[in-house]
């Protein structure tokens, strides 16, 4: 009934326009949609997250030198990865949630399979595959600028064939994960790649760099027996940038549909839309006086999320939908203006009560079948995974503090619950010990005398 009261105009509308929402746990400094978009990771320590195919299992990495990948029907960590370096970030295999790449600080990237529990890590290279002409080769000065570089970001192709790196000096290597090593290597461009990322497609790949400029690029199909990864060639579709404030770029990310690249700025609060069909920017969401780190798109809605780096909340931008109560009625219809009516014949017959009831007791004879289930036809019945949810809202650092009084009844916590400590009453004592408090701290206060019969 809800999607009949939309006006079906805003409905096209594939892109946000309002900041519609926010909530709060902890403090949150990464977040990830899983690919039904049904689930939000977040969490606190320069953490990043990655998700299975099926969503049931999440990768987790941070600067504390671990990897972790947890098993969401139990809450379990599944494997438990170490490091000598803190990692940068880490990406699921496509099809198998106990293979990921993780690009490490100051350090070679490794390829890890956890599938014993004694992970097995394959170094992956870094210095890129330089073009050569017949007989030239590398001089040792080159060889030697190329060994110190570093990659700085690591992700998987569509189908996890190839891995996608990024370097500190702009390269990016194309990588065989069946040999690992280097297919191919282009240089985007001249500073630090800062963040790579995939369409919901595959085919396009969305470039942050600290030279202040977002590029995308098309990926060709590396899956095809006929293509050479040698002679691959990565063109850059658009370059976005602020050409009047330069401003830098702290995360970026395609829309659902790969239409729209959206990207978080440094120093400021604002997030730019830019539309990939003319490279052309088409709006600018504001987020009320915090700086804004990462962001990511809903995988099917247009809706955009991003942390603050300030406060740690997430924020939500999406359509503001006016609701049109005029389609309750079907035969009502809105107009701009008056219009004259001609009315039938019959259209206001007052028509005799046993006519009435006779058509009321008609409907009511058909039958209604409340008790068969069918199911929805959507693209995940294969394969989804249904988180079980537990409500431990008790332990809950939401902004919505709820207490519990009852058994599964919650309420909302009053505007001064859990403020006893502005009114001297910090350990909850009762009025009567508060009294007896007041006469042993201080002045004693006299008590008055008995009065006698």
């Amino acid at each position: 009934m809800n999607l009949s009261l939309i006006d079906p105009f805003i409905l096209a509308q594939d892109y946000p326009d309002a900041l519609t929402g926010k909530i709060r746990s902890g403090h949150s400094t990464g977040l990830r949609f899983n690919r039904k978009g049904d689930l939000l990771a977040s969490g606190r320590v320069k953490m990043q997250y990655a998700w299975s195919h099926d969503g049931r299992y999440l990768l987790s990495s941070s600067q504390d030198c671990k990897s972790i990948i947890w098993d969401l029907k139990d809450g379990a960590r599944l494997r438990t990865v170490r490091f000598e370096a803190p990692v940068y970030i880490a990406e699921l295999h496509p099809s198998n949630h106990l293979l990921f790449v993780a690009a490490l600080y100051e350090d070679f990237p490794v390829l890890v399979d956890a599938t014993s529990t004694i992970p097995i890590k394959r170094q992956l290279p870094t210095a890129p595959k330089r073009s050569l002409l017949d007989g030239e080769e590398i001089s040792g000065k080159q060889a030697a600028q190329d060994a110190k570089q570093a990659t700085c970001v690591t992700i998987f192709n569509s189908l996890g064939s190839h891995i996608i790196a990024g370097t500190s000096k702009g390269w990016v290597n194309i990588i065989s994960v069946a040999s690992c090593s280097i297919l191919h290597s282009t240089r985007l461009c001249t500073g630090l790649i800062l963040l790579l990322r995939l369409s919901a497609s595959g085919r396009d790949l969305v470039c942050n760099a600290s030279d202040r400029i977002i590029r995308t690029v098309h990926l060709p199909d590396l899956s095809l027996d006929h293509t050479n990864p040698v002679e691959v060639s990565l063109d850059v579709e658009h370059k976005f940038q602020d050409v009047v404030q330069r401003l830098s770029w702290n995360h970026a990310a395609f829309s659902s549909t790969g239409e729209y690249v959206a990207a978080t700025t440094f120093m400021n609060h604002d997030i730019y839309l830019w539309e990939r069909g003319h490279g052309s920017l088409v709006k600018i969401l504001e987020c009320p006086r915090e700086e804004l780190g990462n962001i990511d798109w809903h995988p099917h809605r247009p809706l955009v999320t991003a942390c603050g780096l300030e406060t740690g909340r997430i924020y939500f931008w999406s359509i503001v939908t006016p609701q049109r109560w005029s389609a309750l009625a079907p035969d009502f219809a809105e107009v701009e203006e008056n219009v004259e009516y001609i009315e039938r014949e019959d259209e206001f017959d007052i028509h005799p009560i046993e006519e009435i009831h006779k058509r009321r007791l008609d409907l009511e004879d058909e039958a209604v079948d409340v008790l068969t289930l069918e199911p929805a036809k959507d693209d995940f019945e294969e394969d989804s995974y249904s988180m079980p949810v537990l409500l431990d809202i008790g332990n809950s650092e939401s902004e919505d503090e709820m207490v519990e009084v009852g058994p599964g009844v919650m309420r909302r916590k009053s505007p001064g619950e859990g403020r006893e400590w502005m009114n001297g009453t910090g350990s909850g004592e009762s009025e009567d010990e508060r009294g007896r408090g007041a006469l042993t701290s201080g002045t004693p206060k006299t008590r008055p005398k008995a009065r006698q019969r």
